[in-house]
């Protein structure tokens, strides 16, 4: 599934496709795959048609495209949701296309030679969505309200209330999205290696000087795999089209029984929240 790197590059691709683009047309192929605030099949301008697009914000792993009249379109990527520019091509021969815009001239400046005409939003496996509201306020006082802090900003007070007091194993309480907006398993394993914590330790005995390290290793192992435009391990590329890099620098996630970056034993697997964890049990002790 992608995470707050993947989500976080497709929304800095969509900002310079989008904004400041007329939609001319919104075409939703499936109507179960968008939910509307009245629970009926969106109409044409629910889905931003004759909009202008003004910004596309993201929190967490969820996106909300911002037009000019006020509404918003808000998204997730689900496990293999793909939304990205195109240009001249057959919408007829596309297989998972279930819904689609096609921008017009911009309002300012003028498009740029090469402009994707189209945006798509291809999700074969279908765990993705669309939701409408009236608003940015609507969606951060409804949906993104139960979510936590964005973790590519999370500090440490916040990271400590998230975990205070909690029996349950850290990197569950980090795969909760209402703890931490945006992680999952693999930047969760990634973050608990650079912070040496064992990841089945007790959320709520790590100690200060540990929460420290976790809510910096967070920011920073987020910050670079969005300088690598994300992991691709399977499905995801950005709005361009194009895969992540991310993965060739993962420590831990993915390398199970290969030799620890830190100290060279081999690294450990198990299932810890259902998810399958790797770390290593010299460099993360659990005390």
């Amino acid at each position: 599934m992608p995470e707050l790197p993947e989500v976080e590059t497709v929304r800095r691709g969509l900002l310079r496709i989008m904004v400041g683009q007329r939609v001319e047309r919104a075409c939703l192929v499936r109507t179960d795959f968008c939910v509307t605030e009245h629970g009926g099949p969106p109409r044409p301008q629910e889905l931003l048609q004759g909009a202008v697009v003004t910004d596309v914000v993201r929190h967490g792993k969820q996106l909300a495209i911002v037009a000019d009249s006020g509404r918003v379109l808000r998204l997730h990527l689900g496990m293999s949701g793909q939304v990205r520019g195109a240009s001249g091509l057959d919408l007829a021969t596309l297989t998972h296309v279930h819904a689609w815009w096609r921008l017009g001239r911009p309002a300012a400046p003028r498009r740029t030679p090469g402009h994707p005409g189209l945006v798509l939003f291809r999700d074969p496996r279908r765990f993705g969505g669309l939701w409408t509201h009236a608003s940015m306020d609507a969606v951060r006082a409804g949906p993104w309200a139960a979510l936590g802090p964005d973790a590519l900003s999370v500090t440490t007070p916040q990271m400590a209330r998230g975990l205070a007091g909690s029996r349950r194993a850290v990197k569950a309480a980090l795969l909760d999205q209402a703890v931490l907006a945006g992680v999952g398993n693999i930047y969760a394993d990634e973050a608990l290696f650079r912070a040496r914590i064992a990841p089945a330790r007790q959320s709520g005995r790590l100690t200060a000087t540990e929460v420290v390290r976790l809510a910096t290793s967070i920011r920073a192992v987020l910050r670079h795999a969005i300088a690598a435009r994300g992991s691709t391990l399977r499905d995801y590329v950005d709005a361009e089209g194009k895969p992540g890099r991310s993965q060739l620098r993962h420590l831990v996630y993915g390398r199970a029984g290969m030799p620890c970056p830190g100290c060279g034993r081999r690294l450990t697997s198990r299932e810890i929240a259902q998810r399958t964890t790797v770390f290593c049990t010299h460099c993360q002790r659990r005390s």
